[in-house]
């Protein structure tokens, strides 16, 4: 134990044998100190008023956020608003999902009352917003697991799509229309007929040196799992730290995760002397870096 716990564990003894405090329980105060002064070394890099990523998180001592142009996939992540720090991951259905050392904010995001936001289809609904945002409407496309293309060109200009099984074609439904509403039924469509096997295809791979704000980490599965790195910085040497997010099963709105395997510099991540990423609810093998094809 260091001395700096040791100390807060003697103060708070101290404390409670002048006030005649009774029933002490040694455990719990043993873990007491330890969770306090936690909580306050790790804060220094934690602004909990921030409304977004780059505003809550600060790079840990030595780093640097690294740089990304105006417009940019990797800015839009950075600035991704959320919710007011403490509050609770929910569910589709309104309940409320406990951190439980899982993840440290929340994103400010409507996932519907559907079982359909799970983990990849919170990657794709931030690539697409991405592109909707910077008006790159063509761009914005996911193969069903079947193989199927949806695309939201052809979306936006009235067409449907029918699924039967395997088998899924385009048919002329409505008139176009490129309103929020509509994009958002789109992409409900994506997450009913898309997954990580499907995503898993559609990136390419990204070797893990080369990782950047934006890629994912992917398994595909049933279940599998994905997250994607959605801030970074680097020191001088070169080194990496980053942040991910994730949802999960069953639907549930999009979080900042914590880092379950250091907590001093938690939710940073670091890959160095690592031989696999190990966040709350996966492991994934460093191989497993898939990037967007730009």
């Amino acid at each position: 134990m260091c001395i700096r716990k040791l100390l807060s564990i003697c103060i708070l003894l101290i404390g409670l044998i002048i006030t005649g405090c009774e029933n002490v329980d040694l455990e719990n105060l043993s873990k007491l100190p330890f969770d306090m002064l936690n909580k306050e070394e790790n804060s220094s890099h934690i602004i909990q008023e921030g409304l977004t990523i780059e505003d809550r998180y600060l790079p840990i001592e030595g780093y640097t956020r690294i740089e990304h142009e105006e417009g940019s996939f990797g800015e839009f992540l950075r600035n991704q608003k959320l919710k007011p720090y403490g509050e609770k991951v929910l569910y589709y259905d309104g309940r409320k999902k406990p951190s439980n050392g899982i993840y440290d904010s929340v994103f400010d995001v409507n996932i519907g009352n559907r079982d359909l936001h799970q983990c990849a289809d919170a990657i794709m609904l931030l690539r697409a917003e991405y592109l909707y945002s910077q008006e790159q409407y063509d761009k914005i496309s996911f193969n069903f697991v079947s193989g199927f293309k949806a695309e939201y060109k052809k979306w936006m200009d009235g067409y449907r799509i029918d699924v039967q099984g395997n088998d899924a074609e385009y048919y002329k439904a409505a008139e176009p229309s490129n309103s929020y509403e509509v994009f958002r039924k789109y992409m409900d469509m994506v997450f009913s007929y898309s997954g990580t096997l499907s995503l898993e295809k559609e990136l390419k791979s990204v070797n893990i040196d080369n990782m950047n704000i934006g890629d994912v980490f992917i398994v595909g599965g049933s279940p599998g799992h994905a997250v994607i790195v959605v801030d970074m910085a680097v020191n001088f040497s070169g080194e990496k730290i980053f942040l991910l997010a994730q949802s999960y099963m069953p639907a549930q709105q999009t979080q900042l995760l914590i880092n379950p395997m250091d907590e001093d510099i938690s939710p940073w991540y670091s890959l160095k002397g690592k031989e696999k990423l190990i966040t709350p609810q996966w492991t994934f093998e460093l191989d497993t870096l898939k990037g967007w094809d730009e």
